[in-house]
C-alpha cells in the first residue's frame, strides 16, 4: 500500500493506494471481508460508486452518503469521509484542493466524457484552489493495445500525444499521457502517475482476466 498525505488549509488529505497484496476491494467481495479491509485503512464508512464510464459526480457531506451510487466521481469538502474508486486497468484519481477533494475512476470513455473536469470543475466551485493529483495504478501503453477508431476519440479531445505503442509496436492507448491531458484541462498539475497494473503486484482484468480490484480512497483528516 502507498500513502500520500497533502496538507491543505483544514488539515491534509490522506490518499491510500493499495495493491494486490492488501487483498481484494471488488464491491461484490463478501462484506465481513471487504469492510473489514476498508476499515484497515480508514474506520469510517466509505462512499463507494457503482462505476458506469460516465460522467456523473456525487457530493459527499457524511460518512457513507451516496455509497453504491452509479457515478464515477466523488467529491467532499468534510473531514473523515473516505471516498474511493476501484480500479483493475482504468485510472483511479485523486484531486486535491485547498477546500477538499475528488476521486474519480477514469476508463477512456469516462475521460472522453469529462469526468476528471467535471469533477475538478465540483472542487473549484467552492473557491478552492488546485494543489495536487494523484493517480493510482493503472495500464500503460507497452500492455494496451487499442482500436484506431477509439483512440481518434482520445485523440479529438486530448490530442496526439494519447497514442503510444505497445511492446510488439501496435496501437496503443497511453493511459497515463491521457489522463495528464485531462488533469491539466482541468487546471491541476501534472499528476503523480502509479506503476503499471500488468505488474504482478496489481490486478489487471486486461493483463491476466483478473476479477480482483484495487482501491485508491482519499479523506480530510483535520488539523489539530
Amino acid at each position: 500500500m502507498k500513502s500520500f498525505d497533502v496538507a491543505i488549509p483544514l488539515g491534509s488529505v490522506q490518499i491510500r493506494v493499495t495493491d494486490a497484496s492488501d487483498g481484494d476491494f471488488q464491491v461484490v467481495s463478501p462484506a465481513p471481508d471487504l469492510n473489514s479491509r476498508r476499515r484497515a485503512i480508514a474506520d469510517p464508512a466509505w462512499t463507494w460508486l457503482k462505476q458506469v464510464h460516465g460522467d456523473n459526480v456525487v457530493e459527499v457531506d457524511q460518512p457513507g452518503e451516496h455509497a453504491g451510487s452509479e457515478a464515477d466521481g466523488a467529491v467532499t469538502f468534510v473531514p473523515d469521509c473516505p471516498i474511493a474508486v476501484t480500479t483493475a486497468d482504468c485510472a483511479a484519481v485523486v484531486l486535491v484542493a485547498d477546500s477538499g477533494v475528488a476521486v474519480v475512476h477514469a476508463g477512456w470513455r469516462g475521460l472522453v466524457a469529462g469526468i476528471i473536469e467535471k469533477a475538478g470543475e465540483r472542487l473549484l466551485a467552492e473557491g478552492g484552489r488546485p494543489v495536487a493529483a494523484v493517480v493510482g495504478p493503472c495500464i500503460h501503453p507497452r500492455a494496451y493495445e487499442f482500436g484506431e477508431s477509439e483512440l481518434a476519440v482520445v485523440e479529438a479531445r486530448y490530442g496526439s500525444g494519447v497514442r503510444g505503442s505497445t511492446g510488439d509496436g501496435k496501437t496503443a492507448l497511453d493511459m497515463p499521457a491521457a489522463v495528464s491531458a485531462a488533469c491539466r484541462s482541468a487546471s491541476w498539475p501534472d499528476p503523480e502517475i502509479g506503476t503499471c497494473t500488468s505488474g504482478q503486484n496489481y490486478f489487471s482484468h486486461r493483463t491476466r482476466a483478473d476479477q480482483g480490484r484495487q482501491t485508491v480512497v482519499a479523506w480530510i483528516e483535520p488539523g489539530p
